[in-house]
C-alpha cells in the first residue's frame, strides 16, 4: 500500500522549535538533495552540507524516528525536517536506496527485538523494598494530613503574606517520604496563594482534593483495584513501562487530535491526545524533556495510526503507551467519533466521578461555531465557554468563516482549551494562548470559603451538608475516616469542600442563549495558487523566511504586491496574522485590501484594530451599482470611485462633488487621491477649491495632484510668481545671466498654494520662499521662457548668489513632476567641481528619477571604485536591478569576501542585494557561496553570501508561484 504524503502542518508539529523549522525550510528544495527516495516506510536522502560528504538522512514514517549524520543534538534535526518538507511538497520517491538506509532499518529491527530475559529477581528483597517505601509514604501522608488540617484551622487569610515557603517546606518533606506526585501538587499551591482573582477559592479547592487523596491512601486496601491504582499514581508510586506494556493491548485506528506543551519547573511536558475510531476511547501520551530540549514526538498530530496501546491502571484510565504500530500514519481529513457538547460533557462527568483529582479531559466536538462572547455553540444550540487565553479564537473564525467545524480540545473547569480543528478537510492546530485578563468564576460555596479564610479555630465548620449548585449534599460525620487525633472541624470543612467541588465539576451542563457568529459571505473571486498560499503562511510565521525580521517584512511586501497583481484571495487561516501585519505597517494595507477577500472584511469587522481593512478592501460591488456609493464601506466606495474614474472621469467627479460636504475628513483625503485615476484639466476647479479645506491631508492631496496636472490654475499662479522673481538678463560682458528678486514675505496666497512657513535648517526666509515658489512651478515654464534645455537652465545658476535655492527649487519640482531630464541635469551638476551641493535628502530622491540604466551604471562604477556612496545608490535603486548592476554586485561580493577588512561591509552589501537583485541570480550566487566555502575563508564572511543565495532562491520560488 503506498505511503500517503504528509502535509506541511504535520511536519511543523514535529519541529522541536522555530529555529529548527526555519533551518528545515532552507534545505527543503531539490537543490539541496543530491538523492532522495522512499524504501518501504523509510524516507531517506543525501543532503549537501558545508563539508565534502553529504549528510545521510533517514526518517521512519511509522515511528516517526530519525537518523542523520550531522552533529546536531536536536531531534529531529533540520535535515530530517527538510527532507519531510521536500517529500510533503511532492519531492521524488523513486530512487534506489543506498546501503546506509538498509543498515539503519536492520539496526532498528534488532533494537526492537525482545531483550534476553535477565536472571530471576529476588522476591523477598523486592517485598522488603516495597514495604520500606510504603512505610515512608504512610508517614509522609500522615504528616500531610496534619499539615492540611492546620492550614484550614489557622485560616487561609494569612497565606497571602506567607508566600511559597510553607508549601516548599511541606513538598520537601513529601519528597523525602518518596511521594513525589503529592509533593508536586503541594508545591503548585505556592503559585496560587495570594495570586490572581479568587485565589482563596482555588487554594481551598486544591487543599480539599489533597485531603481527599490522603483519605484515599488511608483506606487504600479497601478501595476498588482501579481506584487504588489512581490514588497510588497521584501520590507518586511508579508504574514500570514493562508492567504497563505487559497489560492487555487495545488495537485501534488512533486519531491524533493534537498536542500541547507545558512548563513544569525545569521540565517540559508534552501531552498528546488520541481517540480510537472503533473503541471511541481517548488516550494520553506523555513525553518529557530537560531544559533546552524538546519532548519526543511519538505520533504526528492530524494523522491516524493503526496501533496497539496499553493503558496505565486507574479508575479512569487515559494515559497509555504505544506497544506496537502497524503501518505508517495517514492524514485525517475528517475525524470520526466527534460528539455534541452534551455528550462530550457526559464523558467528562464520568471521568471526574471516577477520578476527582483530574482537572482536564479531552473532547472532540462536532459542528461547533464560536460566538462573539467567548463561547462555542453546537448544532443543538448548546454552548460552552472557552478558557482564558482562547476566548477570541481568531484562527478558527478565519479558517471556518463562522461555519460549523470539528474541534478537538481539553475541557476543564476554566473552559475549553482548543487543540486543533478540521475545516474543509484541513487539519489546523490551535495557536498558543494569549494573555487574558478574564476573571475566574468561584467554584466553592461562599460560607465554606469564609470559614476557611477565618480558620475553623475561630469559626468551626460543623454543618452536616453543603450547598453545591442547585442541590444540598449530605455529608458523612465530621472526621469520618480521617484518623484519630485530627481536628474534626478542619477535616469536615475540607471534606465538604472536596464534595462540593467534585459535584460542581462533574455536574456541569451546556448553557443556552449564546449566539454563534453569522457566517462569512461566500467569496466571489478565486483563491490564490496553493503553493503561494503556503508561502504566505511561512512568511507570517516566525522563522518562516530567510533573514531577520526586517527582511521578512520586505519579503512579505513583495509577496503582497505580486499577489495583488495576480488576483485572488489568501488562505483564510492566514488572515489574523495578515491583519495584524497591516495594523503594524500601514504601507502593506492597500495590497492586503486587494487579497484579503470578503472573509477578510468580515473578520476585520469583529475587531476594532483590524477595521482599517474596511477602507482598503474593494469588496465585491459591481462598478455600475449606484447603491455602493450610498451604502458601501469606505473601501467599497473608494473602489467604486476609482473604477468609475477609469471609465467615466467626469461622472465620478460629479458624484464626488454631490456628496463632498457630507464626507468625513478621512474619506475626503482618500477620495481626492482617487482623482489621480483619469486626472485631467477638468478636475482643476474642484482640486483648487480643495486647497481651502480645513483638513491638512485634503489640502496636501489636492496640492500633489495640482502640481502634476498640466496647465493647472495652481501652476499658472506659481509660474507667474516664479517668472517675476527670476528673469533672464545680461551681465556687463553681454552674457546671459539670471536676475533674481525673491518674494518679500510669506503672503496668505502663498500659504494657500502650499508654501511652507518653516525654512530648511540654515536657509534664510527669502531664499526659502524663492525655493518653494520654484518648487511649485511647472518645469516647462523655464525651458519655454528661457528657450533652453534643462541642463542649460541649470548651468545659468552655477556661481550665482542664489544658486542654492534655485537648484533646490528645480530639484523639488523635478521630484514632484517626475522630470527625469531635469534630474539627470541636476545630478550631473552636483558631481561637478565647485557646485553648490544639494541637500542629501533631495539628492537621493533625484536618483529615483534617473533612468534605471543610468542609475545602475553609476552604482556599478561606484562599486568598482569602492566609493562609499555605492551602498546608498543600491538602497534607492527602484525595482529590479538591471544585469549590469547585478553582475557588478556579484563581482564585488566575490572580491570583498577575500579582501575586505570588515565583514560588516560585505554583510551590508548582501543585505541590500537580497531584496533588489533579480532572483534569477540565485543559482549563480549559490555557486559562489559553495566555491567560497571550499576556501580558507572565515565563516563570518561566507555566511552572508550563503544567506543571500537562500533569500534569492526564496524570492525566485515565491514570484514563480504567483506568475499569471
Amino acid at each position: 500500500m503506498p505511503v500517503e504524503r504528509w502535509s506541511t502542518a504535520h511536519v511543523d508539529a514535529l519541529a522541536p522549535d522555530a529555529n529548527s523549522m526555519k533551518g528545515a525550510r532552507s534545505v527543503s528544495d531539490a537543490r539541496h538533495w543530491q538523492e532522495a527516495g522512499l524504501l518501504d516506510e523509510v524516507l531517506w536522502g543525501l543532503c549537501a552540507g558545508s563539508g565534502k560528504n553529504p549528510y545521510q538522512v533517514c526518517v521512519d514514517l511509522a515511528g516517526p524516528a530519525y537518523r542523520c549524520s550531522c552533529p546536531s543534538r536536536k531531534f529531529p534535526c533540520k535535515h530530517a525536517l527538510g527532507l519531510l518538507l521536500y517529500w510533503a511538497g511532492g519531492g521524488p520517491v523513486e530512487a534506489a536506496a543506498p546501503a546506509f538506509v538498509g543498515e539503519w532499518q536492520a539496526a532498528r529491527a534488532a533494537k526492537a527485538a525482545p531483550a534476553r530475559a535477565a536472571g530471576p529477581p529476588d522476591p523477598a528483597a523486592a517485598r522488603k523494598r516495597a514495604q520500606q517505601r510504603a512505610d515512608r509514604v504512610a508517614a509522609g501522608m500522615a504528616e500531610l494530613r496534619r499539615w492540611l488540617d492546620d492550614q484550614v484551622q489557622q485560616g487561609l487569610a494569612g497565606a497571602e503574606q506567607a508566600g511559597r515557603r510553607p508549601y516548599e517546606a511541606m513538598a520537601a518533606r513529601l519528597v523525602d517520604a518518596q511521594a513525589p506526585a503529592a509533593a508536586s501538587a503541594v508545591r503548585r499551591l505556592g503559585g496560587i496563594a495570594g495570586i490572581g482573582p479568587h485565589w482563596a477559592d482555588r487554594l481551598l479547592g486544591e487543599l480539599a482534593l489533597l485531603r481527599l487523596l490522603v483519605a484515599g491512601h488511608e483506606r487504600l486496601d479497601a478501595l476498588p483495584t482501579t481506584l487504588a491504582a489512581t490514588v497510588r499514581s497521584r501520590i507518586g508510586f511508579p508504574v514500570a513501562n514493562q508492567d504497563v506494556l505487559a497489560g492487555p493491548p487495545i488495537r485501534d485506528v488512533w486519531q491524533v487530535l493534537g498536542q500541547v506543551d507545558s512548563e513544569e519547573g525545569a521540565i517540559t511536558t508534552r501531552r498528546t491526545w488520541l481517540l480510537g475510531v472503533g473503541s471511541g476511547r481517548f488516550a494520553l501520551l506523555l513525553s518529557f524533556a530537560a531544559p533546552g530540549q524538546s519532548p519526543a514526538a511519538e505520533v504526528v498530530p492530524g494523522t491516524a495510526v493503526d496501533a496497539a496501546l496499553c493503558f496505565y491502571p486507574g479508575a479512569a484510565p487515559l494515559r497509555a503507551l504505544v506497544k506496537e504500530q502497524f503501518g505508517t500514519p495517514r492524514p485525517v481529513t475528517a475525524p470520526d467519533a466527534a460528539a455534541g457538547l452534551r455528550a462530550a460533557l457526559a464523558t467528562w462527568s464520568s471521568t471526574v466521578a471516577a477520578e476527582p483529582w483530574r482537572y482536564d479531559a479531552p473532547v472532540l466536538l462536532a459542528d461547533v461555531v464560536p460566538g462573539a462572547d467567548g463561547f462555542i455553540t453546537d448544532a443543538a444550540g448548546e454552548s460552552l465557554p472557552l478558557a482564558p487565553g482562547h476566548r477570541e479564537p481568531w484562527w478558527l473564525l478565519a479558517a471556518a468563516g463562522g461555519r460549523p467545524a470539528t474541534v478537538a480540545g481539553e475541557w476543564s473547569p476554566s473552559g475549553l482549551r482548543p487543540l486543533a480543528a478540521w475545516v474543509e478537510g484541513r487539519y489546523l492546530p490551535a495557536p498558543p494562548p494569549v494573555p487574558d485578563a478574564a476573571g475566574r468564576v468561584p467554584e466553592l460555596p461562599a460560607d465554606l470559603l469564609a470559614a476557611a479564610l477565618v480558620g475553623t479555630a475561630r469559626r468551626p465548620w460543623t454543618s452536616p451538608s453543603v450547598p453545591a449548585g442547585d442541590r444540598v449534599l449530605k455529608l458523612a460525620p465530621a472526621g469520618h475516616g480521617s484518623g484519630a487525633g485530627s481536628p474534626e472541624p478542619a477535616a469536615a470543612l475540607l471534606e465538604a469542600a472536596a464534595a462540593a467541588l467534585t459535584y460542581r465539576r462533574a455536574g456541569v451542563t451546556p448553557s443556552s442563549g449564546h449566539a454563534p457568529v453569522e457566517a462569512a459571505p461566500p467569496e466571489t473571486d478565486r483563491p490564490l495558487p496553493g503553493p503561494a498560499g503556503d508561502r504566505l503562511l511561512r512568511l507570517l510565521t516566525d522563522g518562516g523566511a530567510p533573514g531577520g525580521a526586517q527582511q521578512a517584512q520586505e519579503l512579505l511586501a513583495q509577496w503582497l504586491t505580486a499577489a495583488a497583481e495576480h488576483g485572488g484571495f489568501v488562505p483564510p487561516e492566514s488572515l489574523p496574522a495578515l491583519l495584524d501585519a497591516g495594523r503594524r505597517n500601514s504601507v502593506l494595507r492597500p495590497a492586503i485590501g486587494r487579497v484579503a477577500g470578503l472573509r477578510g472584511t468580515w473578520l476585520a469587522e469583529m475587531r476594532p484594530d483590524w477595521r482599517w481593512l474596511r477602507d482598503e478592501a474593494p469588496g465585491a460591488a459591481a462598478p455600475a451599482d449606484p447603491e455602493v456609493w450610498e451604502t458601501g464601506t469606505g473601501g467599497e466606495r473608494l473602489a467604486f470611485l476609482i473604477r468609475l474614474r477609469g471609465t467615466e472621469p467626469a461622472a465620478a467627479l460629479a458624484l464626488l462633488e454631490s456628496t463632498w460636504r457630507t464626507e468625513t475628513p478621512e474619506d475626503r483625503t482618500r477620495f481626492v487621491g482617487a482623482l489621480d485615476t483619469g486626472l485631467s484639466p477638468a478636475d482643476d476647479a474642484f482640486l483648487d477649491q480643495a486647497l481651502d479645506d480645513r483638513r491638512k491631508g485634503v489640502r496636501e492631496a489636492a496640492l500633489d495632484l495640482l502640481r502634476r496636472l498640466p496647465e493647472s490654475s495652481l501652476g499658472r499662479r506659481m509660474a507667474a510668481r516664479a517668472t517675476a522673481a527670476v528673469r533672464l538678463g545680461r551681465d556687463a560682458r553681454g552674457r546671459d545671466r539670471l536676475d533674481v528678486t525673491p518674494p518679500p514675505e510669506l503672503s496668505t496666497e502663498l500659504r494657500r498654494d502650499g508654501v511652507g512657513a518653516q525654512p530648511a535648517h540654515g536657509t534664510g526666509v527669502q531664499a526659502w520662499l524663492l525655493e518653494e515658489v520654484i518648487a511649485g512651478t511647472p518645469l516647462t515654464t523655464w525651458t519655454e521662457t528661457f528657450g533652453r534645455s534643462p541642463a542649460a537652465v541649470v548651468d545659468l545658476a552655477r556661481g550665482h548668489d542664489w544658486e542654492t535655492p534655485l537648484l533646490h527649487g528645480w530639484a523639488k519640482a523635478a521630484i514632484v513632476q517626475a522630470g527625469s531630464a531635469w534630474a539627470s541635469a541636476l545630478v550631473g551638476n552636483d558631481t561637478r567641481g565647485g557646485a553648490s551641493g544639494l541637500r542629501e535628502a533631495v539628492r537621493w530622491d533625484l536618483h529615483l528619477l534617473l533612468p534605471p540604466a543610468d542609475l545602475a551604471r553609476i552604482a556599478a562604477e561606484f562599486l568598482r571604485t569602492e566609493d562609499h556612496l555605492a551602498h546608498r545608490l543600491l538602497a534607492v535603486h527602484p525595482g529590479a536591478w538591471p544585469d549590469e548592476l547585478a553582475v557588478a554586485v556579484v563581482e564585488t561580493i566575490a572580491h570583498r569576501v577575500q579582501a575586505d577588512k570588515h565583514s560588516w561591509q560585505l554583510a551590508e552589501l548582501c543585505r541590500a542585494a537580497a531584496m533588489a537583485m533579480p532572483p534569477g541570480y540565485a543559482e549563480q550566487v549559490a555557486r559562489l557561496a559553495e566555491r567560497l566555502d571550499q576556501l580558507p575563508t572565515a565563516e563570518s564572511r561566507v555566511r552572508p553570501v550563503a544567506e543571500l543565495a537562500r533569500t534569492l532562491a526564496f524570492r525566485h520560488e515565491m514570484l514563480r508561484e504567483l506568475l499569471p
